[in-house]
């Protein structure tokens, strides 16, 4: 029997909900694979894995795409690993330079400046160490564990979830897991099964994943909502709405 390749991010966001998916029986069903959000999503796209925890941004480029799970990365109000850093407020910003990492939080940064904060800058992508970049009237959309490494090293910090909730009144859905293919029923419900396990284990999960740079348990459950209920998923339809109002850079 072929294995199903499913593929997740490598942050430290995943670690709840891969924690009962590594230890269950499932891993003898499936060839996992861990990188960086954008990677994923290309993986997807080209029919080179089955299944991911994919930036929900790719969603369009997909032929064909099943949502099957009721667990996601997600978030109420501040995410605190998705901000657009700057020394300068938003009023003085004319460069935004976009994480290559993360299709999802550039396109939301695209939405914001489009919808929210009703200013047109200019966008560049980012390349490797851009972060030393953010200067002047230059400032930069960082994601995932490098943003809660530097999140106090700027002046400004707009964590871009809030900015979200504050334009929409919704939470903020940055990825979830899709197939781009049917799979079998019994292994949707067999592993929507296990993402509830690391849930159920946050200090566990916790204990395995203590870092310098931030309080993970604050991060598992004040900053990240895993669940994808019927709020996030209208905000996921919300926001595909708006991509269809932008050129994705």
């Amino acid at each position: 029997m072929n294995k199903i390749k499913v593929a997740a991010v490598s942050y430290l966001n995943t670690k709840p909900l891969l924690y009962g998916l590594k230890q269950s029986a499932l891993m003898q069903q499936i060839e996992l694979i861990e990188a960086y959000p954008s990677k994923i999503a290309g993986l997807l796209v080209n029919n080179e894995i089955d299944l991911a925890l994919v930036p929900v941004a790719v969603i369009p480029q997909l032929k064909e795409y099943h949502l099957i799970s009721n667990y996601c990365i997600g978030a109420i109000n501040n995410v605190a690993s998705v901000s657009l850093f700057s020394n300068v407020p938003i009023e003085q910003i004319d460069t935004v330079i976009l994480d290559y990492q993360s299709k999802t939080s550039v396109a939301l940064t695209q939405v914001l400046f489009k919808h929210y904060w009703n200013k047109q800058v200019t966008f560049i992508n980012a390349k490797e160490d851009y972060i030393n970049d953010i200067n002047n009237t230059t400032a930069a959309v960082v994601i995932g564990d490098r943003a809660l490494q530097i999140r106090n090293n700027y002046a400004y910090n707009y964590d871009l979830a809030v900015a979200w909730k504050i334009l929409t009144g919704l939470p903020f859905v940055f990825a979830t897991w899709v197939a781009n293919k049917p799979l079998p029923q019994q292994f949707i419900k067999d592993f929507d099964a296990t993402m509830q396990i690391g849930l159920d284990n946050i200090d566990a999960v916790v204990q395995e994943n203590t870092v310098d740079y931030y309080d993970s348990k604050i991060y598992f459950t004040e900053n990240i909502s895993y669940e994808f209920d019927e709020p996030k998923r209208k905000a996921l339809d919300q926001f595909l709405l708006y991509l269809k109002d932008i050129n994705l850079q």
